[in-house]
């Protein structure tokens, strides 16, 4: 695993995904800027006669319930530790023109979208197919989402879930994994309006409650603040004598971390983007 690793997050592919995230800021004239405002509008804007797919709204629930959780937490630790402090500021930084990517990702899953028994399926396989007409990397993308989402990120979720219940109250790992495991048999096995009836309650309250508790920690530690700031800057650009010398690990733990905790450019953001039902691509 660790050999794979070590391939995949190599020097060209964190190259790639900034050089992504510009490329499609910059064509976009960024965005997530301009478009921010409509973006809020049209997330609460629904169609009370929908009987197709699922809304905007519960798309982007279902999107966030993989963005917030594990990958902020977890992965936010392991890029500090690997990284140092100044991972946190590539974090920001590939999020930011990540959006880019994402915008350009769930644009092209409505656009190749298919609609199956009242329902829309899509997603990089289906626009690596019908867009680049190139079938093999459509199935190899596919293969690769179905290994990485059915049986290697589920472990990485349950198994943060149950050591911080063990560290927190010693309860046992296997019965909260248990526990998690019926939680998540009863929401996917009713299928996607399942799921993203679930997500958009669930979701929101997640992402908020986490917002909450991150004001309360800082509040908590402002006199910290300004010098963790201040380590963030100086190490993610090299000025940090102590840290100048990993300034290669900071910005691929920062880029990797990032990406695994937005999915810009990851691929699993467009297939729940392809569900939503609404009357243009961009929207």
């Amino acid at each position: 695993i660790s050999t794979i690793s070590s391939y995949v997050w190599s020097a060209p592919l964190v190259i790639l995904c900034l050089a992504a995230g510009l490329y499609f800021s910059f064509g976009t004239r960024f965005v997530q800027v301009r478009r921010f405002g409509e973006m809020a509008r049209l997330l609460f804007s629904t169609d009370k006669t929908q009987k197709t797919g699922i809304s905007s709204f519960q798309a982007f629930a279902m999107a966030l319930s993989g963005r917030v959780g594990t990958g902020n937490i977890v992965g936010v630790a392991t890029a500090i530790g690997y990284g140092g402090p100044g991972a946190i500021v590539w974090m920001w930084i590939i999020a930011f023109l990540g959006a880019g990517s994402a915008f350009a990702e769930a644009t092209l899953a409505q656009i190749y979208k298919d609609e199956h028994n009242g329902q829309f399926r899509g997603g990089p396989s289906y626009y690596i197919e019908k867009g680049l007409k190139c079938k093999w990397l459509a199935i190899i993308f596919a293969v690769c989402s179905v290994l990485a989402c059915g049986f290697f990120l589920p472990p990485v979720h349950s198994n943060g879930i149950s050591t911080a219940f063990s560290n927190a109250f010693g309860i046992d790992t296997m019965y909260v994994g248990i526990f998690v495991a019926l939680l998540i048999g009863l929401v996917i096995i009713g299928g996607i309006k399942r799921i993203a009836n679930v997500a958009q309650i669930v979701a929101p309250l997640m992402a908020v409650s986490y917002i909450i508790l991150s004001i309360v920690v800082l509040i908590c530690n402002a006199e910290a603040v300004p010098a963790a700031f201040k380590d963030m800057i100086s190490s993610a650009f090299g000025m940090n004598e102590a840290l100048g010398g990993i300034l290669g690990s900071t910005i691929a733990w920062g880029v990797k971390r990032g990406i695994y905790s937005n999915e810009a450019g990851q691929g699993t953001g467009p297939i729940v983007a392809a569900a939503a039902k609404v009357s243009h691509p961009v929207k």
